[in-house]
């Protein structure tokens, strides 16, 4: 088969996506996280009468602990299929990258099979996250003097 007429055949049978479509339900799903992580600041905030940089943290574990646990449970997957990037970008992306990695090596050991794929896909975001981090760290010196 020549080449133009197999790329014929994949473009036909290559499902379209709406990108429109996409874009608005991100926006509104990451949206709808965005206020949820704000009322979990605020609840912490109140019950523990704590300051709203502590009560970010339990957030921030509030949420990658939801991540985990809905992803192991196996409802995470279909969430993202239908919200796309607004669930993937918040703190729940990370969590549901990291644990849907556990979850398909677990049968390799606990070494060998988690240990060494849990970071697979998670990992480029923490290295890019630490090196950047640094070099923006390294600037505010340079330009706020200290």
């Amino acid at each position: 088969m020549e080449k133009a007429a197999y790329n014929k055949i994949v473009k036909k049978n290559t499902p379209s996506e709406n990108i429109l479509k996409n874009a608005i339900i991100a926006f509104v799903i990451g949206g709808i996280m965005g206020v949820i992580g704000n009322a979990l600041v605020q609840f912490y905030s109140y019950v523990f009468d704590l300051s709203s940089k502590d009560a970010s943290v339990f957030m921030i574990i509030t949420l990658v602990f939801l991540g985990c646990f809905l992803t192991g449970l196996g409802f995470f997957d279909k969430w993202v299929n239908f919200a796309r990037c607004g669930l993937i970008v918040p703190i729940t992306g990370f969590a549901h990258a990291m644990m849907s990695a556990a979850l398909e090596y677990r049968k390799e050991g606990l070494v060998t099979g988690i240990g060494m794929n849990m970071f697979k896909l998670a990992g480029s975001v923490i290295i890019f996250g630490v090196v950047s981090a640094y070099i923006f760290g390294i600037l505010r010196i340079i330009i706020m003097g200290g």
